[in-house]
């Protein structure tokens, strides 16, 4: 008579057998990302290497690591304004997980713009295509914007604001605080929570570069320090809206990056 272990040894046979086959035909269940866990965030460009995904657009990660031991895997889009068209996406009504923002804009890149309260509307001035929302910061903060000529430009609102009298602003989004002016360190008071970091910036060369940091690991001084003694050659950064919504969609190329963000968002950078 056949002892117990060797009846139990078909019976085990048989149930891989059955998983076997269901991998085969994707009937395991899949994990969803229902919004509220941790986001996911994925590369496939090279550590620590500048990777062209399109002309004027290149992508590259780095480790950061801060003076207080805190660490993070970030991720640089670098842009030629002569060879990119920058624009502002703003739906207060309807405010979109980045995934929607791209597939409405077909963009090759799409990244979190500025503040908004709790009406999705803006803290400081935004302008979309020509219309203008909100109204500017006074003394402090800093904005990315393009004029109807399409000259992109960074700049700090205390000691350049912004003239609406005298300016033609096509694309705009305000932020604070400025985290690097003239290549130096900005000087700005913040609390010193780590956050979730997005963050704008223009080089010595006069490429923008969109940066962000996926985990809670930065606080904004931190984030600073780490700008200035990077070897990206900064000359202005600006903080833009962080925590639950940092993200960045590239699809460019062969280069696919996404970080996903934990809200819907009323207002992103565009870029095609």
């Amino acid at each position: 008579m056949p002892t117990r272990n060797t009846r139990f040894v078909p019976c085990i046979l048989s149930c891989l057998l059955f998983l076997l086959s269901l991998t085969g035909c994707d009937a395991l269940p899949a994990i969803l990302n229902t919004g509220t866990s941790t986001p996911t965030s994925s590369s496939q460009s090279s550590l620590n290497v500048w990777t062209k995904a399109a002309t004027g657009i290149e992508i590259r990660t780095e480790d950061w690591k801060s003076e207080g031991n805190n660490e993070d895997r970030i991720t640089i889009l670098r842009l030629d304004p002569h060879h990119i068209h920058l624009s502002i996406g703003y739906q207060p009504q309807l405010p979109l997980s980045l995934n929607e923002w791209m597939k409405q804009t077909h963009a090759l890149a799409v990244i979190n713009g500025g503040y908004f309260n709790d009406k999705n509307q803006p803290t400081g001035l935004l302008v979309a295509n020509g219309q203008a929302h909100g109204a500017s910061y006074q003394g402090f903060g800093g904005m990315l914007s393009v004029n109807v000529q399409g000259r992109l430009e960074l700049r700090a609102l205390y000691n350049q604001p912004y003239d609406p009298d005298n300016e033609q602003i096509q694309q705009a989004t305000q932020s604070s605080p400025m985290l690097v002016l003239n290549g130096q360190r900005a000087s700005f008071n913040a609390n010193a929570a780590s956050e979730r970091r997005t963050v704008v910036a223009q080089d010595k060369q006069g490429r923008l570069l969109l940066i962000v940091s996926p985990k809670e690991a930065f606080s904004l001084d931190e984030l600073a320090d780490l700008l200035v003694s990077s070897d990206l050659s900064i000359q202005t950064a600006l903080n833009l809206d962080g925590g639950a919504s940092t993200g960045m969609y590239v699809r460019a190329g062969n280069q696919n990056v996404t970080v996903d963000s934990v809200t819907t968002l009323p207002i992103v950078i565009i870029i095609k």
